[in-house]
């Protein structure tokens, strides 16, 4: 009850400094905001010793995981999108066209890999998307380095990787997810492709993507901040909790010598190739698949065998393959996955090397 007192005085805290100014809304949000994430550990140690339960046990040991990583996976996701969806109202879709466009294949494809990693754009947006980059001249091999990039690398991954894992593989994986946008975009543009789009997509006529400015306050971007928080938290938060609930149980209940037979580092080399090929048909998003990760290497599991199971599942999802099929002939996706399978393998294997 203390709990849920405090959470109302904190939100009406917030309505109160955003309704006098946008800075200091930003600082105070920003205080309640690491008030909360101190009391993480504590709170879920509190919650364990008022069940009836042994913290010893199997289930005591989910729990106590249940109730540590709900919280702080939820109260980063909020931090992050929040602040990302600030910087996002520089990155609107034709924004991010008009700074692809025109621009040297090398230099583009590490750009278009970049504004991946910052921009909210996933699977679901790959078709306007696509259309779109070829309205405004964007070159094939570029549009996919934005494509292969965004589901990728994204806020959301990036941030959940630092929670669960530390800012070493979270760096590890931003350059390799950017790295393997670049490479397979330049491949996919060396080829080119371009005959084995949909035809109604090839001869769509160009249009103009000119860059025009936006004039928004600070309030207009917190404003778009919360809305961010709003749209995307809001849409993920069930995710989260399935996620968390499957790594809960893995931590709690699989054997370590089960998991690690299989996929932990002495495993067979066989063992990346499988984990990617079981990862194409599912479909998950990076905060319902990254706590199931972080279970599985707790487990024994090897880094580079988990995340490549985890880029397939986002990057290669069989959805996203069928969505795609709305612009790409049979031919080009086959050869879409091919080389993104092969650089999710490349980064399994330098992970288990690495790490």
């Amino acid at each position: 009850m203390n709990v849920f007192r405090g959470m109302q005085m904190a939100v009406s805290f917030l309505r109160h400094a955003m309704g006098r100014s946008p800075g200091g809304f930003l600082l105070v949000a920003a205080l309640v905001w690491w008030g909360l994430y101190q009391t993480l550990v504590p709170l879920s140690e509190a919650l364990v010793n008022v069940l009836p339960v042994d913290r010893q046990t199997s289930l005591g040991s989910a729990l106590q995981f249940f109730f540590y990583d709900t919280p702080k996976v939820l109260l980063l996701l909020t931090g992050v999108v929040f602040v990302m969806g600030m910087i996002n109202t520089w990155f609107t879709p034709e924004r991010t066209r008009s700074l692809l466009a025109g621009r040297s294949h090398g230099l583009a494809n590490g750009l278009a890999s970049a504004l991946g990693a910052v921009t909210p754009f996933c699977s679901c947006s790959s078709v306007p998307l696509f259309i779109g980059f070829v309205q405004a001249g964007v070159p094939l091999g570029v549009t996919f380095s934005f494509l292969i990039t965004a589901p990728l690398v994204d806020t959301v991954a990036l941030t959940l990787l630092f929670s669960l894992f530390g800012w070493k593989v979270a760096l590890l994986y931003l350059g390799f997810g950017m790295l393997l946008g670049i490479v397979a975009g330049l491949i996919l543009g060396a080829m080119k492709l371009e005959r084995h789009l949909e035809d109604w997509v090839r001869d769509m006529p160009q249009v103009s993507s000119d860059l025009q400015d936006q004039q928004l306050s600070l309030g207009d971007r917190v404003e778009a901040g919360m809305a961010s928080v709003r749209e995307i938290v809001g849409k993920v938060w069930p995710y989260v909790l399935v996620g968390i609930a499957v790594g809960a149980g893995i931590h709690g209940y699989v054997p370590a010598e089960f998991l690690a037979s299989f996929m932990g580092k002495d495993a067979a080399w066989w063992s990346v190739p499988l984990a990617v090929l079981m990862g194409i048909p599912m479909y998950a998003n990076t905060a319902g698949i990254l706590p199931v990760i972080e279970a599985l290497t707790a487990k024994g599991a090897a880094m580079g065998t988990a995340l490549a199971f985890m880029m397939s599942v986002v990057g290669l999802s069989l959805p996203e393959l069928i969505i795609l099929r709305k612009v790409l002939k049979l031919r080009l996706i086959g050869i879409f996955v091919s080389i993104v399978a092969t650089g999710i393998l490349a980064v399994g294997f330098l992970f288990n090397v690495v790490l």
